[in-house]
């Protein structure tokens, strides 16, 4: 079957979801310590965890730094292994002030590759959370995608899957590149959207087929879902 256009399903979505909010976060910086803030957490959860950051410790990496233990734990409570998660705050604090003096804001400013390798020395950012980064600060028009978007192109047949996932993430990447657009607002909502659709309707197990506005576009559903 023929492969219905990137711009197509965004439209589609958009119809089925409507405009979606982007998160309020000031920089790299405040997305770095929103990944970190909980693990495993809905969004909900995790704009709690981080205004409690924000009231009770702060964002600046001094004061994430010298926070007491059981003021981190408080915030990464509110996801699991909070523990794991209280020390990577911790080390992202360590991280952004010895290696980039507390400002990351330079980082955008840099060559993409360049820009996406200084922001993977983050915990818990790979390839895909620094083009999400770059991405949501406006300095590199590209389809960041986690793991529920990369899903739902993947069955609307953008691509296959392979074992290793980086190599995946770069299939599906290759096969939207072509007429794909460069404003950021778009590739944006493009992200939410793609990711929102995945954790809704296209799931990784049971996936509800029948109520998804792309089902009668989708290679998965004709050959598999139905």
């Amino acid at each position: 079957m023929a492969r219905i256009p990137l711009t197509q399903v965004v439209d589609c979505l958009q119809a089925h979801y409507g405009q979606l909010k982007v998160p309020r976060l000031a920089g790299p910086w405040e997305m770095i310590l929103w990944e970190n803030v909980a693990y495993l957490a809905d969004d909900e959860r995790r704009r709690e965890a981080f205004q409690i950051l924000k009231k009770r410790i702060g964002t600046a990496p001094g004061r994430i730094l010298l926070a007491p233990d059981e003021a981190l734990l408080e915030v990464t409570s509110h996801g699991i292994v909070a523990e794991q998660f209280a020390k990577k705050l911790r080390k992202c604090a360590q991280i952004a002030l010895e290696e980039f003096d507390g400002d990351l804001r330079p980082v955008l400013k840099l060559p993409i590759a360049k820009a996406k390798k200084a922001l993977q020395r983050f915990p818990g950012i790979g390839e895909p959370g620094a083009e999400k980064i770059l991405l949501f600060c406006q300095t590199q028009p590209v389809l960041a995608l986690e793991s529920n978007g990369l899903r739902v192109l993947l069955r609307l047949g953008f691509g296959e899957e392979k074992k290793s996932y980086s190599t995946t993430y770069r299939i599906v990447q290759k096969a939207v590149e072509e007429g794909l657009a460069t404003d950021y607002s778009w590739l944006i909502q493009a992200h939410l959207l793609l990711r929102l659709h995945g954790q809704e309707l296209c799931k990784r197990t049971k996936p509800e087929c029948k109520k998804c506005p792309l089902a009668v576009d989708c290679e998965f559903y004709q050959t598999e879902g139905a």
